[in-house]
């Protein structure tokens, strides 16, 4: 039986999808996942023919004994998959490993990384002022690399989603934001940043044998006040001929200078001043709606025919529309108990509104945004202009009202 493993999913978005597209595509789906809440919530999956739970998902052996015991039970690997940090390039290794496919493992392992990435470019133009900070030194030495330059950012250098990244403005905010990561880190290091003032792109790639192509450049718009949480998202970016042609030759540069040849990612870019800077690089597509806005805004599923990469596949990435896309997030501004939602009806009847999607259940905590995860609903719309796109979707998101009970 052709089998496709996933290595970790989110309970949404593109990690999730990828689970209905390859049973879509015929495959069996097997799921490996580290979350015992999903292994209580099986009947959820429906998509998923098997799910095997493993406590340490990065413990290669144990991964590729599975896999092994898969294929002693007539189950035929076409592909081992992830769509989620930190998996992705223990997927390309085992992949390799296994004669499926050929992608580009250091590449990946290094973008999952993001102090190596920095240390990879730091020659580059498009690379911030930064220091690699190691936690058992004197922050003086690292403040005077910097000279002092506030606003600065501090960042895990492996987090994901916002997570663990921190805007400070004062020695002392940097002082209390590097205890705070201390405490939360898995290694003994920390980036810090300058803060980088532009308006922020995300940049969908996808390479194969050294071919690079930029999928999507789409716009972001970022929370006021916030851990850099993304609450807009506008399809095609607006940019002009000559923002366009330097954003690519930036791309460009920095793919080929970690030597990713064979594989997917998504680029976070500034555009400060007219000259483009990375914010980051992840190691797969972007997570949460990003599937679906690209495929409204081109035609094209980017979960699937990352999927056919991966089975050894030649992906199609030709665009079959033209259309304006905007999705707006909501966030809530108190801390409560979810006691009930209301208006998800309502928004979907708006005009060329494409998809309502509400995460929260009754019950559930919610709270100020920290991170990415603490965004409880969008909702997409496409139209004939970006104006018209953005417009509908704040009007639909508008009917969506959460009601806690304070804690």
């Amino acid at each position: 039986m052709q089998t496709i493993v996933f290595i970790g999913s989110n309970k949404s978005g593109t990690s999730r999808e990828a689970l209905f597209v390859s049973t879509n595509m015929g495959y069996y789906t097997v799921l490996l996942t580290n979350r015992k809440s999903f292994i209580r919530q099986r009947k959820e999956f429906s998509e998923v023919q098997q799910m095997i739970y493993v406590e340490d998902l990065l413990d290669k052996n144990i991964v590729l004994s599975i896999i092994q015991e898969l294929q002693q039970k007539n189950k035929q690997i076409e592909a081992v998959i992830s769509f989620i940090d930190p998996f992705v390039a223990l997927a390309a290794e085992l992949s390799q490993q296994l004669g499926i496919v050929q992608l580009s493992t250091k590449a990946l392992s290094l973008i999952e990384n993001k102090s190596l990435v920095r240390k990879h470019i730091t020659e580059l133009p498009v690379s911030p002022k930064h220091i690699i900070y190691h936690i058992d030194k004197p922050i003086d030495e690292a403040l005077q690399q910097l000279e002092n330059s506030f606003p600065l950012v501090l960042k895990s250098p492996v987090s994901n989603g916002s997570k663990d990244v921190l805007p400070v403005n004062s020695v002392a905010e940097l002082m209390k934001g590097l205890q705070y990561l201390k405490k939360r880190i898995p290694n003994d290091v920390i980036l810090i940043e300058e803060y980088l003032d532009g308006p922020q792109y995300l940049i969908e790639v996808m390479v194969v044998n050294g071919e690079i192509s930029i999928i999507a450049v789409i716009e972001q718009e970022i929370l006021n006040g916030a851990r850099f949480i993304v609450t807009g998202y506008n399809y095609p970016a607006l940019l002009n001929i000559d923002e366009s042609e330097k954003l690519e030759t930036a791309v460009f540069k920095i793919i080929r200078h970690l030597q990713l040849t064979n594989g997917t990612c998504h680029l976070e870019m500034r555009n400060v001043r007219g000259e483009w800077k990375l914010i980051e690089i992840n190691p797969r597509m972007s997570g949460g709606a990003m599937n679906r806005i690209i495929e409204e805004g081109t035609g094209i599923n980017l979960v699937k025919e990352t999927i056919k990469l991966f089975l050894g596949l030649k992906p199609n990435l030709k665009k079959t529309v033209m259309n304006y896309v905007y999705a707006k997030y909501i966030t809530i501004h108190s801390l409560g108990k979810l006691i009930k939602i209301t208006g998800k009806n309502r928004a979907l009847k708006h005009d060329e509104v494409k998809m309502v999607y509400v995460k929260p259940r009754k019950g559930a905590i919610l709270r100020k945004p920290q991170s990415m995860g603490d965004r409880y609903a969008y909702v997409i719309a496409v139209a004939d202009s970006a104006e018209k796109a953005k417009k509908t979707a704040n009007k639909a998101a508008a009917e969506i009202k959460f009601y806690l009970e304070p804690l």
